[in-house]
């Protein structure tokens, strides 16, 4: 008989993309073989984590492997990933200074910068804004708070008198808030499998149907239309996924990840990199996997195997 792996599929969290969690991690439970798995939902409350009672709870149930389908702030950004480092449970995605870099964009707009990799010119809003800097960026820009996913709290600004309320959004996210040269090309995102033996999937080419790829477009069903794979050549398609899966090394990704890209013309621009994608129904990740061949529960086997991986 073989030997089942036990399972704890960790969703909800303190967190604005709670519900989205919640999404993520019961298409999981339904999608994990049970066969091959022993599984255990558990949901964190959208309210301060008591991690004595979580750990508590954790290590009564002795998971072989805790599968994080946790999004956003207390989930994706290195915290919960280290409190599974200290109990000695192995878990799902990347590490926690990979988490953390993933979820800080400030420090990730760092790296890319510093390794010469093409992002758009952005600097942090401090209490002396620099309004020379908004001038050489001028409008329309990208306001967004430094720590969350999902496009919370993001604005695109096209006019001055807008800016404002877009600063006043983005602050009740986040302390620091960064302003962001607006690129207007197609926006295409490759998704990414693997620890030191990488593969970039399909990409999927992004067209929102309101402003752009905000939080309502992401997770309304008709709101966007994704396309898979994306409609550029195979050579632009093959520079993209060198850059995502060079970012991916860098920040030093586990399992899976997924980087964004804006274009402009036939040069891509790195927004961002999820370390934790969304593993929805409508979630990008899957929809690229598919594209490769491979059934959503062939892709929650996929990223346990990587996270058992020595």
């Amino acid at each position: 008989m073989i030997r089942k792996i036990k399972v704890i599929v960790l969703m909800g969290g303190y967190s604005p993309e709670h519900e989205v969690s919640l999404a993520s991690g019961r298409l999981v439970v339904k999608n994990l073989n049970r066969k091959k798995y022993e599984v255990f939902p558990l949901v964190i409350s959208n309210k301060p984590v008591d991690l004595v009672e979580l750990s508590r709870k954790v290590v009564q149930l002795r998971p072989m492997i805790v599968f994080l389908a946790l999004h956003g702030p207390f989930g994706e950004d290195g915290r919960i990933q280290a409190w599974l480092e200290l109990l000695g449970v192995p878990y799902t995605g990347s590490g926690v200074l990979a988490s953390a870099v993933g979820m800080d964009k400030i420090m990730f707009k760092k790296l890319m910068q510093a390794e010469k990799i093409k992002t758009p010119r952005s600097f942090v809003l401090t209490k002396k804004a620099d309004l020379e800097m908004l001038k050489q960026i001028g409008f329309p820009l990208v306001v967004k708070p430094s720590n969350q996913g999902s496009s919370v709290g993001v604005s695109i600004v096209r006019q001055k008198k807008a800016f404002a309320a877009a600063l006043n959004l983005a602050n009740q996210y986040s302390s620091q808030v960064i302003i962001e040269e607006y690129i207007a090309g197609m926006e295409v995102t490759a998704g990414i499998l693997g620890n030191r033996k990488r593969q970039a999937l399909p990409l999927v080419e992004i067209l929102p149907k309101g402003e752009f790829f905000d939080y309502r477009a992401k997770y309304t069903k008709g709101a966007s239309e994704e396309i898979v794979p994306a409609r550029i050549s195979s050579a632009l398609t093959e520079k993209i996924q060198r850059i995502a899966l060079k970012v991916y090394q860098l920040v030093g990704c586990r399992g899976f990840g997924r980087v964004d890209f804006r274009l402009k013309g036939e040069i891509p621009y790195v927004l961002e990199i999820n370390t934790i994608p969304g593993l929805t129904s409508a979630s990008l990740l899957p929809k690229e996997a598919a594209a490769a061949g491979m059934a959503y529960p062939e892709v929650l086997d996929k990223i346990i195997e990587l996270a058992l991986e020595k």
